[in-house]
């Protein structure tokens, strides 16, 4: 992992795929041709309250960042054309595998923000809610489908009028978000973090096309993920694009993603402006982001399964096929979006020392209102150029329906034991760079 002692550094994760092209646009790999083995470790202690049961203790993989190893590689070709590929895939250095769950999972929490309450509104028997968590609990976690290359793979050109890149990346709201987050999304501190789960944000996009530019501190993309369903170009697809300019004092930028869900149908949406001020050894952060899903993904399948389930017990066709059109309904409109997320934050630099400190705040503007903020902060000793310690300090505040709790970079923190239950999460870690 590629370590700065700048104020302003991204994490590893995005300087990989944004500013590898930065940097390659820019001239500054001077290799005719090379390939680079690379990766970051990164594990240590968590101490987590409000979970059910009560505090839980554990060793945990990524608290700062995620742990991944990759490849990656350029050729030169002359007069201003490279070719690079990255291939990066992550690792859970306390089991070994190559994705998580949420901490506390949801099976038996009373309340996740009025969604987990509605089986038992709907008068579902349990074991049509049995055939119905997996639907949509399938792609809670990170990596759950376990993919050899989860967090990039992907193959460009650089030209003098900018890059194409081809594969999994990052997008581009996510990149505007990295940017303006004081903590680069690293540790449980960072804003994403407490609108994580479930994510209301597209981190990573697979199948996309996108063009990115760098000129004179401006820099900018545009992604298109297609869908691949045959006879509908739009189911599955997503567009995205960003905008920053920057200068050795400040930084302004924006992003936007928007994305449609498996019918076609326009889904998660995310706009993110944010600005960023040096101060000497210090910077300054803020950035707020709206978030919004009428038509949340991968829902179509609850009616067909209700269905299934109900006509299996005897119930009459159409009845059976109407309760499972209600269920779907219901379930679409628990799970909607509707946000609005604030950062705010400061970063120190002393030498080897470096503290951070924030505040994030969502303010949740469906009927079920499940506002939730954090606050803390993180410390970073760096040992060697590879090779730091950190600790980490956050409090969540939900809501009267907020029911979030602290994880890390690399691992979703899952929910507190009830709705309105606040947690408080403690950690310390080593990572180390190669």
């Amino acid at each position: 992992m590629n370590h700065s002692n700048t104020p302003r550094a991204l994490p590893f994760a995005i300087k990989s795929a944004a500013l590898a092209c930065t940097l390659f646009c820019a001239g500054l790999a001077s290799a005719q041709s090379s390939v680079t083995l690379y990766g970051l470790a990164d594990a240590g202690i968590t101490s987590v309250s409000g979970l059910r049961g009560g505090t839980v203790t554990q060793l945990a993989s990524g608290i700062m960042e995620g742990s991944r190893w990759g490849l990656k590689g350029t050729e030169d070709m002359g007069g201003g054309y490279k070719t690079i590929f990255t291939l990066e895939a992550r690792v859970e250095l306390d089991t070994g595998g190559s994705g998580t769950r949420p901490n506390s999972w949801l099976q038996g929490t009373p309340q996740l923000s009025d969604r987990l309450s509605l089986p038992s509104a709907l008068g579902l028997p349990q074991a049509i809610i049995s055939k119905v968590e997996p639907v949509i609990t399938s792609q809670w976690g990170v990596n759950v489908n376990n993919a050899a290359f989860d967090r990039q793979a992907f193959v460009g050109v650089i030209t003098p009028m900018g890059a194409v890149l081809a594969g999994r990346q990052y997008t581009p709201a996510f990149e505007t978000n990295v940017t303006y987050d004081i903590m680069g999304t690293q540790s449980a501190l960072s804003a994403g973090q407490i609108i994580a789960f479930p994510a209301v944000l597209e981190i990573r996009k697979s199948n996309a096309l996108s063009y990115r530019f760098v000129k004179d501190g401006l820099s900018g993309s545009f992604m298109y993920a297609l869908g691949e369903v045959a006879g509908d170009t739009a189911k599955g697809r997503m567009i995205g694009l960003n905008a920053n300019y920057k200068t050795d004092v400040f930084s302004v930028g924006f992003g936007y993603n928007t994305a449609n869900n498996e019918l076609g149908d326009k889904s998660l949406t995310t706009s993110v402006l944010g600005a960023s001020m040096n101060f000497g050894s210090g910077t300054a952060s803020t950035m707020v982001a709206k978030i919004t899903d009428d038509n949340p993904n991968g829902f179509s399948a609850i009616g067909p399964v209700v269905a299934a389930g109900m006509i299996a017990a005897g119930v009459p066709d159409a009845t059976a096929k109407a309760t499972g059109s209600a269920a779907q309904a219901a379930y679409i409109k628990a799970f909607k979006v509707d946000g609005t997320l604030f950062h705010i934050g400061y970063r120190h630099l002393m030498g080897a020392h470096s503290i951070s400190v924030a505040y994030n705040k969502y303010d949740d503007n469906r009927p079920s209102d499940a506002d939730v903020s954090s606050y803390g902060v993180a410390y970073t000793y760096s040992l060697s150029k590879r090779t730091d310690l950190n600790a980490v300090v956050v409090r969540y505040d939900n809501g009267e329906r907020g029911q979030v709790a602290p994880g890390g970079n690399g691992y979703i923190g899952g929910v507190t034991a009830s709705a309105g239950t606040s947690s408080t999460g403690i950690a310390l870690g080593v990572r180390h760079r190669f």
